[in-house]
């Protein structure tokens, strides 16, 4: 934090009055779910958003991207125009906190003028929710400086708020949730139909290893939306047979099973991933509390041939880098991680081997596809705090 604190006061002429930090997650279990009212198993990493800020009188905004080496103003009281103090529009990185300024106060919440300086590690781009723990970091920053009340739970949904209806990206509750609620050393099982969540303990003496594939292909709001249409149709088709589900979080994978064969068969597909990735999420908790190590990497790679086979949101270089990781000593299961088409894999790995196990994935990898993959070792974190100096 001392960078950001020494940053903050070259740059405004003071100490801040408030340091903040929000991690970025990982999902470990449970992908394209989210949308279909599935359980999601995500854990916040020690990857995160450091933020020093102070309050002031001005009604202004006045963000200094660090690692952007950039610096805006503009009014809290006219967030809907979108324009910084000339007037000139917002670029995307000031979109993130202006939304959710405009999503506190469209809740009713106290939103102070501020000067705010922040860094993050979180890989941009890389499937890690860096926009997510930037959104979460300023809601907890306004909350200390303000004095109101909200839970983590609370700060996540405003947080999406901000992210669906001000920046215009329509992602789910996961990203902002496990910045909000992550637990040191825990996984976080989500059900985001009820919104109910509890801490599920990771097995003792292991660790996370994130591997960056490099690929940037992003997921195309068409390739998106087409996984979506598909789920969408195939339970208008399978209410024939169950009148009363209303997704296919409600539907057994001994019923898929059995209806499964009337629908067309890409419609299947894509289903039979969401109805089994659910299912999954199940045994992996199980697996967890009963700290079986093995059965949850055996999930964990059973879901990465799903979303490669069923749902096709995969690619050769993260096809790859789980093969590579299959190979190693130290693994317990490996698996591509946010919502495809490039970006990372996740990787449970016994603790003791983890460094071994990073430079024969990065080495294994560069053999298959001369590709170099950035590699980042984590833990499960605890979420985002606000701390009054």
């Amino acid at each position: 934090m001392t960078d950001v604190q020494t940053r903050f006061h070259e740059t405004f002429g003071r100490p801040p009055a408030v340091l903040t930090r929000a991690p970025g997650r990982v999902n470990l279990l449970g992908e394209h779910v989210d949308y279909n009212e599935g359980l999601v198993l995500p854990a916040a990493i020690d990857r995160e958003v450091n933020l020093a800020a102070a309050p002031t009188q001005d009604g202004m905004l006045t963000l200094y991207a660090l690692d952007l080496h950039k610096k805006i103003t503009f009014p809290l009281d006219a967030l809907e125009k979108k324009v910084d103090a000339q007037g000139q529009p917002l670029p995307s990185y000031a979109l993130y906190p202006a939304g959710v300024a405009w999503a506190l106060q469209e809740a009713g919440l106290p939103v102070s003028g501020m000067q705010a300086a922040y860094t993050s590690n979180v890989p941009i781009g890389a499937g890690l929710s860096s926009s997510a723990a930037v959104e979460v970091a300023f809601a907890v920053t306004w909350r200390a400086l303000n004095g109101w009340d909200a839970d983590a739970l609370q700060i996540a949904r405003l947080c999406q708020r901000a992210e669906n209806a001000y920046v215009g990206v329509k992602c789910g509750l996961m990203d902002q949730f496990a910045s909000a609620c992550g637990v040191e050393g825990h996984a976080l099982l989500f059900d985001t139909r009820s919104l109910e969540y509890q801490p599920v303990k990771l097995p003792p003496g292991s660790a996370i290893v994130i591997a960056d594939s490099g690929a940037r292909r992003s997921l195309t709001t068409s390739a998106y939306n087409e996984r979506r249409a598909a789920c969408e149709q195939a339970v208008a088709l399978l209410q024939k047979h169950k009148p009363e589900m209303r997704s296919l979080r409600d539907i057994s994978t001994v019923e898929f099973a059995a209806y499964s064969s009337t629908l067309p068969e890409e419609i299947a597909r894509r289903a039979e991933h969401v109805v089994k990735e659910i299912h999954r999420v199940g045994q992996a908790v199980n697996a967890l509390r009963g700290q079986d190590a093995r059965l949850f990497g055996g999930l964990m790679f059973a879901a990465h041939k799903s979303l490669r086979d069923l749902y096709e949101v995969s690619l050769p270089e993260l096809d790859a880098l789980v093969e590579v990781a299959r190979g190693l000593p130290g693994i317990y299961g490996a698996r591509l991680t946010g919502a495809g088409f490039g970006g990372c894999t996740v990787n449970l790995v016994e603790e003791t081997l983890a460094e071994a196990f990073m430079q024969g994935l990065v080495q294994g990898y560069q053999q298959k596809t001369g590709r170099s993959a950035q590699v980042y070792l984590c833990h499960a974190s605890q979420g985002a705090q606000a701390e009054r100096l």
